[in-house]
């Protein structure tokens, strides 16, 4: 029997100019003990998938032990990576197919720790198209960008 907790982490970056001051915000959501953990960060010279990113990293931190996670994201940069492009970096030394460093490597290994232990269930959300929680994200990405001009 898989004890594993169910939980839904929905995630979103946002950047003015690219690169230029970004946000990122994510929403932690544990539907069996109905808790709910919500956070938002930014920085004054970043990239739209750098911050896509850092949302997944930090929702992801905060899981304290093995989960089923429903990862919702409106990034298929996030998405793709995880699902299908990273392992054949990592097989390729951090190297894309034109043997490129991998852009972001530094939180596509992070990602590739934190994900480590857990069962990831993808979900791409059209992003400004009403979802709820894609919604909150943004607005909380979009304001953490906004502290950070």
């Amino acid at each position: 029997m898989d004890d594993k907790p169910i939980v839904s982490l929905f995630t979103d970056g946002a950047c003015s100019g690219n690169p230029g001051p970004g946000g990122w915000a994510f929403i932690l959501r544990h539907p069996a003990s109905a808790s709910e953990i919500e956070d938002n960060g930014g920085e004054r010279q970043t990239t739209n998938n750098r911050m896509e990113l850092t949302a997944a990293i930090r929702g992801l931190e905060r899981l304290t032990r093995p989960s089923v996670v429903d990862l919702y994201s409106d990034s298929q940069y996030v998405l793709n990576g995880l699902r299908e492009w990273m392992a054949s970096w990592k097989r390729r030394g951090w190297k894309t197919a034109a043997k490129k460093p991998v852009k972001n490597e530094d939180l596509w290994r992070r990602l590739d720790e934190l994900i480590a232990g857990h069962e990831i269930r993808f979900h791409w959300v059209e992003g400004h198209a009403g979802h709820p929680e894609n919604e909150r994200c943004d607005a909380m990405a979009v304001a953490a960008r906004d502290a950070h001009r």
